[in-house]
Formats: structure tokens, C-alpha cells, sequence
């Protein structure tokens, strides 16, 4: 096995992992697993928007520079 395989190895078993703890927080029901992981990603996506909107607002308040080089 090459050294190059190996993070990618761990990689997935960490999301198999993360798949297994998953589905086991929704009591093995696969539709309820999808379900929460849907509505914690639109979850996740309001907040992003908000967040963009905060820093939007900051920066033309100037309170961020921008990066010149």
C-alpha cells in the first residue's frame, strides 16, 4: 500500500464512521437519517447566508480592508 493511499483510507473511514453514528442517532431508520441531515443543512445554510450578510454589511461600513497584495 503507498503512502498516498493512506490519508485517503483514513478519510473514509472517518465518513464511514460518521455515517455509522448517524444513522445509529436516528435508531437505524435510514428516512429519518436523511431527513435530520436535511434540515441540519439547511440549518447550515441560513447561517452561512447570515454570516455573509454580517461581514457584507461590515465591509462596506468599512470595517474590514481589503487585501491589497
Amino acid at each position: 500500500m503507498s503512502s498516498s493511499s493512506q490519508p485517503k483510507s483514513e478519510e473514509n473511514d472517518e465518513l464511514e464512521s460518521a455515517v455509522d453514528q448517524a444513522i445509529s442517532a436516528c435508531g437505524g431508520d435510514m428516512r429519518a437519517t436523511i431527513r435530520a441531515l436535511i434540515v441540519a443543512n439547511e440549518y447550515l445554510e441560513s447561517e452561512v447566508a447570515e454570516l455573509m450578510k454580517a461581514v457584507s454589511h461590515a465591509y462596506t461600513r468599512g470595517r474590514f480592508n481589503s487585501y491589497s497584495g
